[in-house]
């Protein structure tokens, strides 16, 4: 809100790389929208916070803060349109970020348990590595709800109580 020109350079590098043509090609099924948002936000979870984390320690937490930066910057309330629409997507960000957070979580155990294997009481550096992988592990099977829960409710709100809240509110 504080630097609009942000947000509108963030909206048009979605337009240029057709994640704007796609969100619009899936709007009308929000079945087919859910799915892909799950996989969209199980796909990015993965590649963002899982996997730097394997390779270096905690470095999914702090590429996972950048891009809610960039990702708040596109969703920025600059219109008022916009800013209804965030009255029912905010319980979406509530859900989807709060598995993030279980991953980040996640990933901190790993980092920990590798940096410090005698935090949970193993010996060296590979068995504080495999265990802090087994935690990471079920904690993102833990995710996996409320990831499901989120992309259902972002697309069926998305699509059925934007347009009846805005008409009602603007």
């Amino acid at each position: 809100m504080v630097f609009p020109n942000l947000n509108a350079t963030q909206v048009a590098i979605q337009e240029d790389n057709g994640t704007a043509d796609l969100v619009r090609s899936l709007f009308n099924n929000p079945w087919l929208f859910s799915l892909t948002i799950l996989g969209v936000n199980v796909t990015s979870g993965a590649l963002l916070i899982v996997l730097p984390s394997l390779i270096v320690p905690f470095a999914g937490i702090a590429i996972f803060a950048y891009k809610t930066f960039t990702l708040g910057l596109v969703m920025a309330p600059t219109t008022k349109i916009m800013a209804v629409a965030l009255i029912p997507h905010s319980l979406t960000i509530l859900i989807e970020f709060q598995a993030y957070a279980l991953l980040m979580f996640g990933a901190y155990i790993l980092g920990r348990s590798w940096v410090r294997p005698a935090t949970i009481g193993t010996r060296n550096h590979r068995q504080g590595y495999v265990r802090g992988l087994q935690q990471l592990g079920w904690l993102s099977l833990s995710t996996l709800p409320l990831f499901i829960v989120g992309a259902i409710w972002e697309a069926f709100s998305l699509r059925y109580l934007v347009h009846p809240l805005t008409q009602w509110l603007l």
